[in-house]
């Protein structure tokens, strides 16, 4: 797994969204442990070049970066909204086809 500054800000926020914590029963310091266990086990990367914009949501533009610096794969439901991964060389999965493979 790999994180950048940005991307664990993103998470943060997602994360304590009063929605978020209503459905999971979840305290906004529950979200602050589980944003720490993810840094504690990411390698965190700088990503060197912005491939902006490239994607029909410009929110999720920072995930692309970090995915491309990382040589990593990106895992997510809105798999549609990462057509141009492709070009990068990144692979866009589901968190179901991830486990299928794991």
């Amino acid at each position: 797994m790999i994180v950048t500054v940005p991307v664990v800000l993103e998470y943060e926020a997602v994360l304590r969204r009063p929605e978020h914590l209503a459905a999971a029963r979840a305290t906004e310091d529950d979200a602050g442990r589980l944003v720490d266990a993810i840094c504690a086990i990411a390698e965190g990367i700088q990503p060197t070049w912005l491939w902006r914009p490239q994607l029909r949501d410009p929110d999720d533009e920072m995930f692309l970066e970090a995915a491309v610096a990382g040589h990593a794969h990106i895992v997510t439901f809105n798999i549609r909204d990462f057509a141009a991964a492709e070009q990068f060389g990144v692979r866009v999965m589901t968190p179901r086809q991830l486990w299928m493979e794991v």
